[in-house]
């Protein structure tokens, strides 16, 4: 065989390509019997049995194809599966475990060779080639087809087509949860031209073109205003920090400046806005820290809108009395504004993160939301959908007895956020009286009327990186003053603990550019960044101890402290923040000071550390990748990755054990602050003090509030005993549903829905 490298390339891409799984496999066994020239290529993959139901064929007989069925372990199939192993034979019938199937008529065929298909470690199918000829495949034939079946593994690992069960006519999309909640209705989509598919032109007229880009900033920045009123009826400042990011932008001179660049090197008015926009959405996108690289979706937004404003393409009036669920690739602020009130039951993006700002909006607004959903096939307008943002899937035509259970399940749903509604200003207090506080996590302006609406007692984590993001050169201190006292004004009697900068890197800013390091997640960030930068830090410093002047709520929060040595020279620049703004007149506070325990080598260092700070927080996203040495946004890995993992617990537990010893309160904000499963355990570890995102806190709360901590502890102790996350899982999954509390288990069935009340008092 020659070209094998293209020869694969090929074969991949044509199957990718196919409109629906079964085109996929026809094409993978034609291609290969083409390429190869076998006589049989026949692809088999695993039912729920374990048994190789034998899916495409070309060669065999074709009635034997979706009706032969190998048992588990059963014949040559069955001893590559058993195996994991290629098989080759010259002659199959005289190996012992050859398996005869009348119906495939493959008695008219003597060579074999069996390739294994394995996806995260599981034989998901077997890949087989035949011939007429007693001959052995060469090396080179069975290394093609190993190559060949990994890459198809990956491409047929989630595939329907080996299931068994009944046709309803439905199809299942799964995508990234991005608000809860269930969504009933038929499709709008939201489809008006794509920026990035614009391509370079000459400019004929330059000074037109930088008029009409000056008109164009204009009308735009009016239709934000009219979207703002719009939305925020409903919602009272809630979003004001989506809209002002808009805004911001589109008054930023840098961005101004590389579209206006763009037109004088002789490029036409699209094409340079398409430039400026890819320009700084990459910034964004290059950055491991899931918020701010996924505010790389907010400029792409924003340039859509400007591109389909210059088109003069505006949001399509949708009918009043009729259910939507708007899909797109990207969908806008502009189209949800565009919505009949109350008539939105859900958002479907097929590109996007559960960080965006549509899911943001999606949550502050109540709206179920699936992103990252990709290319939904045969969609039109006014197709019946339902959106699963607890589970995150989209189904499409739903049959009528999925639609019933869904539709019993999203009553069930507003009947329990009803019933959290209630609780909403009770405090999360065990049944046996022990107080919890719950915080939230913000970095947008948008965030901050939800955590309050909430309850969140004040903000566990505070990040600052986005105002020095979004222009072209370091803030000046009164603009950091302004955007830090809007939010610990919003919080006025309540703590708000402000991360410093946590930048450098892997975030690049665009007017401070960082040399590219071979692992940014060691390297040259967060603390290290500011302190190698103290000009910087100490503005920032400076700014917040002003913004919360007569406040009196404000903690610092420093990122990535590895080392005494970090904090001894951050409280020196404290100290001299303090003093010069004393000197300038100012009621200067000197705040409380904590350190984020996010390196393992913080952990023993917390006794060195009780005379230096007053608090500490666990950053359990990065605590847990660091001490699993697993990337949780790797697909590659990620279903490796569980924070509550015995690892990470009994570190937790050190935490407390040493913070307790020394006196220090200690919080926790990340993912762990929002499972059920790991909040009960956190619990019983002896943690009181939690910080999520707004919209987790009233099922959290519930939780609290239905459970004894001595329940928690004792889980916590079997816990800490046990090998293996999935038995940690299900111990505490049982002891949930035992206590009635399913529903946060976000169950899809009516048989996992427990029916517990909330208590109210």
């Amino acid at each position: 065989m020659t070209g094998v490298i293209n020869q694969l390339a090929h074969i991949v891409q044509t199957v990718a390509l196919a409109d629906q799984p079964i085109d996929q496999v026809n094409l993978v066994v034609e291609s290969i019997s083409t390429n190869m020239s076998v006589d049989v290529c026949s692809l088999y993959l695993a039912n729920a049995r374990g048994e190789m139901l034998l899916l495409a064929s070309h060669g065999l007989a074709g009635d034997a194809v979706r009706k032969v069925r190998i048992p588990p372990g059963k014949g040559l199939v069955g001893l590559v599966a058993s195996s994991r192993h290629p098989v080759n034979l010259a002659d199959a019938e005289s190996h012992p475990a050859f398996y005869y199937i009348a119906e495939t008529e493959e008695e008219r065929f003597h060579s074999f060779c069996g390739v294994p298909l394995v996806h995260t470690g599981k034989v998901i199918g077997v890949l087989v080639v035949q011939g007429r000829d007693i001959r052995q495949f060469s090396g080179e034939e069975q290394g093609f087809l190993v190559t060949l079946a990994a890459h198809l593994a990956l491409l047929l690992a989630n595939s329907p087509l080996a299931s068994e069960e009944p046709d309803l006519g439905e199809g299942r999309v799964s995508g990234i949860r991005g608000a809860p909640g269930i969504g009933i209705g038929f499709s709008r989509l939201c489809d008006n031209g794509e920026l990035y598919a614009v391509s370079n032109a000459p400019c004929h007229d330059t000074a037109q073109a930088l008029r009409d880009w000056h008109d164009l900033l204009a009308a735009v920045r009016s239709d934000i205003e009219q979207e703002q009123q719009a939305i925020a009826g409903d919602l009272s400042d809630s979003v004001a920090g989506i809209f002002s990011a808009y805004t911001m932008l589109l008054a930023d001179p840098a961005f101004l400046g590389h579209v206006e660049k763009g037109i004088l090197d002789g490029n036409w008015l699209p094409g340079s806005l398409r430039q400026a926009i890819q320009h700084f959405a990459e910034l964004f996108r290059a950055m491991d820290d899931p918020y701010l690289k996924a505010r790389h979706e907010d400029i792409h937004h924003i340039g859509n809108k400007l591109y389909n404003a210059w088109r003069g393409i505006r949001p399509e009036a949708m009918p009043a009395g009729r259910r939507i669920i708007l899909v797109g690739a990207q969908v806008s602020v502009s189209e949800i504004a565009a919505a009949p009130a109350g008539m939105l039951e859900g958002i479907v993006c097929l590109e996007g993160s559960s960080l965006s700002h549509t899911a943001v909006l999606a949550n502050a607004l109540g709206i179920p939301a699936v992103m990252g959903a990709g290319m939904i096939r045969n969609l039109g307008n006014d197709t019946l959908l339902i959106v699963d943002g607890d589970t995150g899937q989209v189904i499409v035509n739903p049959a009528p007895p999925v639609l019933a259970e869904y539709r019993k399940l999203g009553d069930d749903q507003r009947f329990l956020m009803e019933r959290l509604e209630q609780i909403r200003e009770f405090p999360a207090v065990t049944t046996d009286g022990t107080e919890i506080t719950l915080y939230t996590n913000t970095g947008l302006l948008a965030d901050i009327s939800p955590g309050l609406r909430n309850g969140a007692q004040g903000v566990g984590l505070y990040r600052t990186e986005i105002p020095f993001m979004i222009r072209n050169s370091f803030p000046s201190e009164e603009e950091q003053v302004a955007v830090y006292r809007q939010v610990l004004s919003a919080y006025e009697g309540r703590p708000v603990h402000m991360r410093t900068l946590d930048i450098g890197g892997d975030k690049q800013l665009p007017y401070f550019p960082v040399e590219n390091e071979e692992n940014p997640a060691l390297g040259w960030r967060g603390i290290r960044f500011t302190l190698d930068n103290s000009q910087l830090l100490m503005t920032q410093v400076r700014a917040m101890i002003r913004a919360a002047e007569g406040l009196d709520n404000l903690r610092i929060l420093l990122p990535m402290v590895s080392s005494t040595g970090e904090l001894d020279d951050f409280r020196g620049l404290l100290d001299d923040a303090l003093i010069q703004l004393r000197a300038e007149g100012h009621t200067a506070q000197r705040p409380a000071l904590g350190v984020m325990v996010e390196v393992p080598a913080a952990i023993s260092q917390i006794p060195f550390w009780a005379g230096k700070i007053d608090f500490v927080s666990i950053g359990s996203n990065d605590l847990s990748q660091y001490l699993l040495a697993l990337d949780r946004n790797n697909p590659r890995v990620a279903a490796r990755y569980d924070h509550v993992h015995p690892a990470v617990l009994l570190e937790i537990r050190r935490i407390l054990q040493l913070a307790a010893e020394h006196r220090i309160p200690v919080s926790l904000c990340g993912e762990m602050a929002s499972d059920p499963v790991a909040v009960l355990l956190l619990l019983g570890l002896g943690l009181r003090t939690l910080s999520m995102s707004a919209t987790k806190i009233p099922r959290i709360k519930w939780l609290i509030r239905s459970v004894p901590v001595s329940t928690a502890q004792q889980l916590a102790l079997e816990a800490c005993a046990c090998t293996y996350p999935a038995e940690i899982r299900s111990r505490v999954e049982t002891a949930l549903e035992s206590a009635g509390l399913g529903e946060l288990l976000n169950r899809n069935t009516a048989a996992d829905r427990g029916s517990a009340k909330p208590r109210p008092a």
